[in-house]
This record gives C-alpha cells, structure tokens and sequence, in this order.
C-alpha cells in the first residue's frame, strides 16, 4: 500500500492515549473504584475514535482525491469499497 500523508498528530495523540493505557492499568493493579476506571477508559475510547476520524478525514483529503483527480475508476471504486468497509455498508 502507498504511503497516502503523514501522520505525525495522529502518532503523537497515540502516544498519550498509550500513557492513558498504563495508568488505567496502574488503577486495575491499585484496585481503584471500578467507575474511575471506566471514566478513564472511556476517554480513552474517544480520543481513539478522534484518531479514527482525522486518519479517515486525511484519507478522503490525500488518497481519494488522488484518485479522483487521476481519473482511474479501479483506483477510485477501490477506495470507496475500503471505507465502506470500514463503515460496514455495503458498496456497488
């Protein structure tokens, strides 16, 4: 697969969420109260979903548009039947 942009702000909020990661643990192995965990988790799961939306708001931005602008409808019919994957619809 090529190499559609950079993903350096994506890398870098994965990085907190993984220090997010080890405190929840550190929390499981303190044995603290079962709602401060999962308040933690679920930040945790949003700040993944904002990851998922800006790699896929970069993907229709850089890879889409190039194939778009290409003109190659294999290329193009290709994209939009991995984020109909991803989207779990259906695509013709």
């Amino acid at each position: 697969m090529k190499k559609g942009t950079s993903h350096q702000n994506q890398s870098d909020r994965l990085a907190k969420i993984e220090g997010q990661v080890r405190g929840v643990l550190k929390m499981i192995d303190e044995e603290r109260y079962c709602i401060d965990i999962i308040t933690q988790l679920k930040s945790m799961q949003s700040a993944l979903k904002a990851v998922e939306k800006e790699i896929i708001r970069d993907h229709i931005d850089t890879c889409v548009r190039r194939a778009m602008e290409s003109g190659s409808a294999k290329e193009m019919q290709q994209h939009l039947r991995e984020i109909a994957s991803l989207l779990d619809i259906s695509c013709k």
